[in-house]
């Protein structure tokens, strides 16, 4: 005998809800998530044999399709939308804090070298500019 598994035990992210639990769960219509499953707007992970498992963060995005449409008016293809917006802004703060966090980390270990806060102007124009730390330049006037 498996052993049981609970709803507490799972992670946002693990898909293991076949489509009639996550139906019961979003309070929609199982044809309804085949509906949004096929316009890209909930597309839930698939088993081997092509079957749709939803996670709990799948039932949530199913919920605020739900909200947006009913309470929001919004049709699904603003909804998809959203979505693909939503989720695009939460890439690119990622990697806003992962760069952020480089940039820290370069400070870090190389103090005026690896950043040193210096603002140089540079005029519009055609020409290439090619800039050196103050310390290489320093080094050089030597």
């Amino acid at each position: 005998m498996s052993p049981r598994l609970d709803v507490e035990d799972l992670g946002p992210d693990d898909s293991v809800l076949v489509i009639s639990m996550a139906a019961e769960l979003s309070g929609l219509h199982a044809q309804t998530l085949r509906t949004y499953d096929r316009l890209g707007i909930v597309t839930p992970e698939r088993t081997r044999g092509g079957g749709r498992r939803y996670s709990l963060r799948d039932v949530a995005m199913l919920r605020e399709v739900q909200r947006l449409s009913q309470e929001e008016g919004v049709n699904l293809a603003g909804i998809k939308r959203i979505i693909e917006l939503t989720n695009q802004v939460d890439a690119l703060r990622s990697r806003v804090s992962e760069l952020l966090e480089e940039v820290s980390e370069l400070g870090k270990r190389g103090g005026r070298a690896a950043h040193s806060g210096e603002l140089v102007h540079v005029p519009r124009s055609t020409s290439v500019v090619v800039w050196r730390p103050r310390h290489e330049r320093d080094a050089d006037e030597r």
